[in-house]
């Protein structure tokens, strides 16, 4: 019954799409849109193909979500392709997994188009990928900047931000104490994943699981959030636009 009324949708996407983008305030743009890419597994066995076709054809998908940012005018995008926890599947998923993703990152990168940073511990990483993570180029004037969150945890990611900064204190001569009572968010904010950019104004997450699963935890005080049923690869331009049209009718009130 669902494949029966998405035939009878789809020819209808194209004018509907026209009407969202004719009511988009371009000045109400999220500047940067942080993106959990979920579903990509549950794709797979719903289309009875492999695990690793979900993953491939989730990986397809990210150009087209970032020709639809750069048409938008967003600045910045930060996807998350690998948590953490993922590193509890199968070896054999995993390893699937991971080139998938090596490949991905090096085909984005090599378009020129994007400027590319790998976000996430990459002593989590295999040797070769994280020494290939760490050979992208991180000089690219680009519209559009992309942040791929790999080996990321946002736990993780608050405890290397403390640890850098006590080490910066300690090669500076400071004792414990001293540290310790100049540590704020601020500071915090400057030895994060992220540093010196600007924290997300929207987050999406795909597949229907409403949670964020710590993605950007010390980012997304004051994000806004988009739940989307799709699962990854069947995200649509439409499903996009929707995100960014909820994004544009909200009144942000940042903690207030």
């Amino acid at each position: 019954m669902k494949l029966i009324k998405r035939a009878i949708k789809a020819p209808l996407y194209p004018v509907y799409e026209r009407r969202l983008l004719r009511k988009l305030d371009y000045s109400q743009t999220p500047h940067h849109i942080g993106i959990i890419v979920d579903g990509n597994r549950r794709w797979a066995k719903a289309n009875t193909v492999e695990a690793s076709s979900g993953h491939q054809a989730g990986a397809d998908k990210i150009v087209d979500f970032l020709n639809w940012c750069e048409a938008a005018q967003v600045k910045l995008v930060t996807i998350w392709l690998l948590s953490t926890d993922s590193f509890k599947r199968s070896h054999q998923e995993l390893d699937e997994l991971l080139k998938i993703i090596a490949n991905l990152v090096k085909d984005l990168s090599e378009t020129g188009r994007w400027n590319v940073k790998v976000v996430g511990a990459l002593d989590v990483l295999p040797d070769w990928m994280a020494e290939q993570f760490q050979k992208l180029p991180t000089d690219l004037k680009t519209e559009l900047d992309v942040n791929v969150a790999i080996g990321y945890g946002g736990r993780r990611e608050i405890v290397d931000a403390i640890k850098a900064y006590l080490h910066s204190e300690r090669d500076k001569g400071a004792s414990i104490e001293q540290a310790a009572a100049e540590l704020n968010d601020e500071i915090i904010s400057k030895f994060l994943y992220t540093a010196g950019q600007p924290d997300p104004d929207l987050l999406i997450r795909t597949s229907g699981e409403q949670r964020l699963g710590g993605f950007l935890l010390w980012q997304s005080t004051h994000s806004e959030f988009y739940f989307c049923e799709a699962y990854w690869p069947d995200f649509r331009r439409v499903d996009f636009l929707r995100a960014l049209r909820a994004y544009s009718q909200r009144h942000r009130r940042f903690g207030g």
